[in-house]
């Protein structure tokens, strides 16, 4: 066998420089125009602009530095058709190839974004993005239903955003294809089994970021009118936060990515629990001044009771009337007292008074035969017969003699 030659290997940054200096060297890639309609259009803060450039089979990726875009009079946006002037070249970094910009001429709207518009005014015109329309999200769903891709990293994003979030939360998915033809009518079939159901509380319908093309199957007007019959609040969270499509304007509530629907849909549990804390420790702080306010009322109604309570002031009339009773008894006995001194009075004065004290100090008591008393010599006759009342005894004696003149006691 003869010698061979072993070639030495490059590596790959010599590769990448070797075929952007074929491309460099190409006159016809060093010097192009190319026409065709943006998409993805990104104004970086740097100054610099990045699009891609599509048509309906092929696209390629542009950049134009701020350089070259400062005196640009045209206001580039995705669905703009134009025609660029430019090289082509490779970006080293990860040899990709891509056109490098240098002038911009405006050619119109492009026919997917003139498309968009179209249906977007026509859907806007027939109330579809009313907001009277939209539904409210519930706060603490039960069961999330998820139309997108089962392979995607949306719906890695979604499970993970609502299992951090609020993992009580049961997630039903439904694997639907998201790009091309058949991704319109698949993503309808998802939705209308998922809001034929009556556990699902949430629906979102998602895809991950990419071009205006790869996004367009959410532009569908079938899927429009999808959506704005459904009786499931449904979120929408297709692309990136700058992307916009129908069934974003038609669904209840619009996310700006996957992971921000899952956020829309579902509250953080740990929020929850803290928030939960507080309310209770400030009912407890609620109720306690109520309570408190509450005892010090019914110490205030006690007293009231007690100053105008009518068993007390029973009470009161009762002892009074014990006192004045026992004032009554007290006067009664004071009174009978004396009267018991005058009756004892007035009777040594009645018996001092009386015929029998009379008799015995020596006096007597003339009577008749009918035992009256004879107090006037006009009541006697000559030889009438009468009875001296005598302290110890009585004595008959008989009329002899009546002479009439005053009694001398001296």
């Amino acid at each position: 066998m003869g010698d061979t030659m072993e070639m030495k290997p490059l590596s790959i940054s010599e590769v990448n420089q070797y075929i952007k200096q074929l491309l460099v060297d190409d006159w016809l890639l060093s010097n192009i125009i190319v026409e065709g309609e943006v998409s993805n259009f990104v104004h970086h803060y740097s100054g610099h602009m990045y699009f891609t450039l599509k048509d309906e089979k092929s696209r390629i990726r542009c950049v134009m530095f701020k350089s070259y875009n400062q005196d640009l009079n045209i206001d580039l946006r995705d669905g703009l058709k134009i025609i660029v002037s430019g090289y082509i070249s490779v970006y080293e970094k990860d040899g990709s190839y891509q056109l490098y910009v240098r002038d911009i001429k405006n050619e119109g709207i492009g026919d997917l974004y003139l498309a968009f518009e179209q249906l977007k005014a026509r859907l806007e015109r027939e109330g579809l993005f009313d907001a009277d329309n939209k539904k409210e999200i519930p706060s603490f769903p039960n069961k999330i239903g998820v139309v997108t891709s089962a392979t995607g990293a949306a719906i890695k994003d979604i499970i993970t955003v609502i299992r951090r979030r609020f993992g009580l939360v049961d997630i039903l998915i439904y694997p639907a294809l998201v790009q091309g033809l058949q991704a319109p009518e698949d993503i309808c079939a998802g939705l209308t089994y998922l809001d034929e159901r009556d556990d699902i509380d949430i629906i979102i319908v998602s895809r991950g970021g990419g071009s205006f093309e790869e996004l367009f199957a959410f532009n569908d007007e079938t899927m429009a009118y999808t959506i704005s019959r459904m009786n499931t609040p449904i979120i929408s969270a297709v692309g990136h936060e700058t992307d916009f499509t129908i069934a974003d304007f038609v669904a209840d509530l619009r996310a700006p990515t996957p992971s921000a629907a899952a956020e829309l849909a579902t509250p953080r549990l740990d929020n929850l629990r803290e928030e939960l804390s507080e309310r209770c420790i400030r009912m407890n702080r609620i109720y306690g001044s109520i309570l408190e306010n509450s005892n010090l009322r019914l110490q205030h109604m006690q007293r009231e009771l007690n100053l105008y309570n009518p068993v007390a002031r029973l009470e009161d009339k009762a002892q009074r009337q014990d006192e004045l009773f026992e004032r009554l008894i007290s006067s009664m006995e004071r009174k009978l007292g004396d009267n018991a001194v005058e009756l004892r009075n007035n009777f040594n004065r009645l018996r001092h008074l009386g015929p029998v004290d009379i008799l015995n100090r020596g006096y007597g008591v003339l009577i008749d035969e009918d035992s009256m008393v004879i107090s006037s010599i006009d009541d006697l006759n000559m030889g009438r017969e009468l009875e001296l009342l005598l302290k110890d005894g009585v004595v008959k004696i008989k009329v002899l003699s009546i002479k009439e003149g005053e009694f001398n006691y001296g």
